[in-house]
């Protein structure tokens, strides 16, 4: 059997392309969808972001905030060491050389009138002291 093969040239040059109506459009409106989704990605996710960098500084603040409170605590028992009576006497009595004073030595201030304290060359007024 012999087989005929035969080309048929078909003209297309008059034929308009039709195109979907509102094809463009749709494609906006989802550009624009795309869009508005991910802003609210990207939002949430800055937000995120901005949640674990506080929580590290926070962190931070509270640390120091315990620091400065066990440097407060150890200041303070330094200060009250250092205010305690029992040292002051004795760096009184081995720095300065002082001793307590004997019961003949004390004389009680009511017995003195300001004219015996003018008599001894000091002022009754507060200003002059200075």
């Amino acid at each position: 059997m012999v087989e005929f093969y035969t080309v048929k040239r078909i003209d297309n040059s008059r034929l308009k392309r039709r195109r979907a109506n509102g094809f463009l459009r749709a494609c906006g409106r989802e550009l624009a969808l795309a869009g508005v989704v991910a802003a609210v990605v990207m939002g949430y996710a800055w937000q995120r972001y901005e949640a674990v960098q506080l929580s590290y500084k926070y962190e931070q603040l509270d640390q120091k905030k315990s620091q400065a409170a066990e440097l407060n605590r150890e200041l303070k028992l330094e200060l009250a060491t250092l205010r305690s009576p029992g040292r002051i006497d004795v760096l009184a009595q081995d720095q300065l050389g002082m001793m307590v004073p004997q019961p003949t030595q004390i004389i009680p201030a009511q017995a003195h009138a300001a004219g015996e304290m003018a008599d001894a060359g000091m002022s009754a007024n507060p200003a002059s002291f200075r």
